[in-house]
């Protein structure tokens, strides 16, 4: 892959990151939420240098407009009212639009977005800046965020997944412990063959004792007899060594093999965005295109669920959503007059419950029309004449082939195929569909489907003397704690005191603890007199507990089978994973472990475990020159790392000016010269030059300050601060970069 392609692949991943980063402030802002519009107005900075830096220009057009817009918003000209929110959606959508399209090399940025834009920063105006009406921005009161990346329209098209470094990393590994095992049997194969060689030479010498017949003398006959019964006891040496390394050696093939599959498995985990990341998007497009207003909040995408089951979901999904907007969108008077803003909101959820995978659809529209469903469905002959129906019987009709009670056929309703289209789809994976209305208005369209179709990611821990496995998303934190400072009783119960974090506030909680051989009926197997424990924060939903464990054994993707048939507590257990070939082990269920962790009448023992201090190790003396980039553009980034190291510089690379800052004083390796940016998150360039010339340690360390803030105020202020050299973004060339760089070294 040359340059460009890793360019455009590192911008097609951080655009995303800018653009959910944005949304999720939006939503913040709908939700009556702090927004952090710094954070909002760096973002559209950096996606403008970003686009700048792959020779984007309609991007960075928009991200120009977008960022004088927030800048606008952030310093109270105006206000986030309508016309704003709509003409950044817009913008947001159009610049996904044109990255996704990209792929095709049928790329066009269309003249709305930046007209759109042009005619809000126009209106700016310190009249708007006093607070917006509520309704102008109202969004369901649930907190969200919402991701967007484009979904793969061709599946049989080749395509470049994000892959976390951690799981290539972890193959990787694996597969070097393979090749390590496999290259064992090289030995193995090489002793077989002296083994046979010696048995053909000893029977060869059988062979000629046997012709010689009776002219040996005894003497001599008792030596031949010595050498024969000498050789055949190192035959059966190396015969028994060879099978002693054999069996160790099939071992460790085995085990690296088990090991390659499963990190394999684990790289086909992907998140439910891969598949409905696009969606929230194309809403919007339909919306505009039928002249209506809808505001989509997503939440749950980055759950790992089996690409598989995501393919078959992707097109129900997409039919459930259309229904939301073709059945629920009401006019904006109807709208106001019921109190609702003029926007239809739609909450677009994917969440893992116990064993199963809910996907669910919920709108404040119009809801389930009762009487024309039970109207068409007594026209199609699906209820008798005189027949009565709840509403549950009439709201399952909707999802039979045919069924609609759209007046007539639009782009988005009125065939009766999308409903029908998911039941089919949700059968096949041995699931469930329910549609029903919500209170005070609205409906909510929910598929449920186990989790049998598909690998999670499970912690294996150990309680009561038995191995059990937990949904790795409910383990918020692994914490030991002290008895003599966090634990206390409580009605005769210990309780912990734990530091926790909910919506970026940190508080203090005191949640109960609950030993998990206790939960599980069987007898803790460790000490109740250690000084401390080993507990799981869990969490299901907005309820937590400590979860107390006699050992932690690892963090693996394993398919989740049912639950066995007979004996299995369908509160506690949801679930069984077999580890290696034979062993089985039970998935429980984290809210029915909060539950029984509530409950009065436990066991009041908190145990722990030894505590264990990890080895960092040193770095190697030898080195190149390693050069240290810091900037928050991850396509910068990519940049300037490619040219530094086709130049021979060893490069490490960090995200903002403190991580650098932590990075330095941490000593991980000597670091010769730092390449930093000036706009960056936390601590800034100027911030980080500072700090640095402020410690001896780092008082003479190179930097050079590389942005795009070229103004001669900027300039003079980094020369003041101490950086050796001040490069701008405007005017790069990699040439100067290298000669530079070549001078302070």
């Amino acid at each position: 892959m040359d340059i460009r392609q890793q360019l455009l692949a590192a911008f097609e991943a951080e655009h995303r990151e800018h653009l959910d980063a944005i949304r999720s402030g939006l939503a913040a802002a709908a939700e009556d939420r702090p927004v952090d519009w710094n954070d909002i107005f760096r973002r559209a900075h950096s996606l403008k240098g970003a686009s700048r830096a792959v020779d984007l220009p309609p991007v960075e057009a928009v991200a120009h407009r977008l960022e004088t817009l927030f800048e606008q918003i952030k310093g109270g000209e105006r206000g986030l009212d309508r016309d704003a929110l709509a003409a950044i959606h817009l913008a947001l959508d159009r610049i996904e639009a044109f990255v996704a399209g990209m792929k095709d090399g049928a790329s066009a940025m269309p003249p709305d977005a930046l007209a759109t834009l042009d005619r809000c920063l126009a209106s700016a105006s310190p009249d708007l800046a006093p607070d917006v009406p509520r309704q102008a921005i109202a969004r369901p009161p649930i907190p969200s965020s919402e991701a967007a990346p484009e979904p793969n329209p061709d599946p049989g098209r080749q395509t470049v997944l994000r892959v976390p470094s951690a799981a290539v990393e972890a193959l990787t590994a694996a597969t070097h412990g393979l090749a390590n095992a496999l290259s064992g049997q090289a030995a193995i194969g090489e002793g077989l063959a002296a083994l046979a060689a010696n048995a053909a030479g000893l029977r060869k010498r059988v062979e000629a004792m046997r012709s010689a017949g009776a002219g040996p003398s005894p003497e001599r006959s008792r030596a031949d007899l010595g050498e024969l019964e000498s050789a055949l006891s190192a035959i059966m040496r190396d015969a028994s060594d060879l099978a002693r390394r054999q069996r160790s050696g099939a071992a460790a093939v085995d085990a690296a093999s088990a090991r390659v599959r499963e990190e394999t498995e684990r790289l086909a985990l992907v998140p439910a965005e891969t598949a409905f990341g696009g969606f929230a998007r194309s809403l919007r497009e339909m919306a505009r295109e039928e002249g209506r207003e809808v505001e989509v909040t997503v939440r749950g995408l980055d759950l790992p669920v089996d690409r598989g089951m995501l393919q078959a979901l992707r097109d129900p999904v997409l039919h459930i959503l259309r229904n939301a907007i073709g059945h629920g969108a009401e006019a904006p008077h109807q709208r106001r007059a019921a109190g609702k803003p003029d926007a239809l909101s739609i909450l677009f959820e994917v969440e893992a419950r116990g064993s199963r995978l809910v996907i669910g659809v919920h709108d404040d529209g119009r809801g389930p029309d009762l009487p024309a469903i039970e109207a068409r469905a007594r026209e199609r002959g699906l209820l008798g004449p005189g027949a009565a129906a709840d509403s549950e019987r009439l709201l399952a009709f909707v999802f039979e082939p045919g069924f609609s009670t759209a007046p007539g056929v639009d782009t988005l309703s009125g065939r009766g195929i999308g409903l029908a289209v998911v039941a089919e789809a949700v059968r096949r994976l041995h699931g469930g569909v329910r549609l029903s209305g919500r209170d005070p208005y609205g409906a909510s369209l929910v598929v449920n489907l186990p989790l049998s179709a598909a690998r999670r990611p499970l912690l294996l821990v150990e309680g009561g003397g038995a191995t059990y496995a937990l949904p790795s998303a409910s383990a918020e934190r692994l914490i030991r704690l002290d008895r003599s400072s966090d634990v206390d009783t409580i009605a005769g119960r210990p309780v912990g005191r734990v530091r926790v974090e909910d919506g970026g506030k940190a508080s203090v909680l005191t949640l109960p603890i609950a030993s998990l051989g206790d939960l599980m009926n069987s007898a803790s197997s460790q000490d109740d007199h250690q000084a401390s424990a080993q507990v799981i924060l869990l969490r299901c939903g907005g309820r937590r507990c400590l979860l107390q464990v006699d050992a932690l054994q690892d963090v693996r993707t394993l398919l989740v089978l049912p639950p066995p048939a007979i004996g299995a507590d369908p509160g506690l257990i949801v679930g069984t994973v077999v580890l290696g070939s034979e062993t089985p082990v039970l998935v429980l269920n984290p809210e029915g472990l909060i539950d029984r962790a509530e409950q009065p009448g436990l066991r009041p023992s908190v145990s722990g475990m030894k505590a264990y201090v990890a080895d960092h190790g040193t770095m190697p003396e030898r080195r190149r020159s390693t050069i240290l980039v810091v900037d928050d553009s991850i396509t910068t980034r990519t940049l300037e790392k490619s040219i530094l190291e086709a130049a021979g510089y060893r490069v490490v690379v960090c995200v903002d000016g403190q991580d650098a800052l932590d990075r330095l004083r941490a000593e991980i390796e000597p670091v010769d010269l730092v390449v930093a940016d000036v706009e960056m998150p936390r601590l800034d360039g100027f911030g980080l030059l500072k700090a640095l010339r402020a410690e001896a340690g780092f008082a003479t360390l190179p930097v050079i300050l590389m942005t795009s803030r070229g103004a001669s105020e900027d300039v003079a202020r980094g020369l003041e601060l101490g950086a050796d050299a001040y490069l701008t973004k405007q005017k790069f060339d990699q040439r100067e970069l290298l000669e530079t760089v070549g001078q302070l070294l």
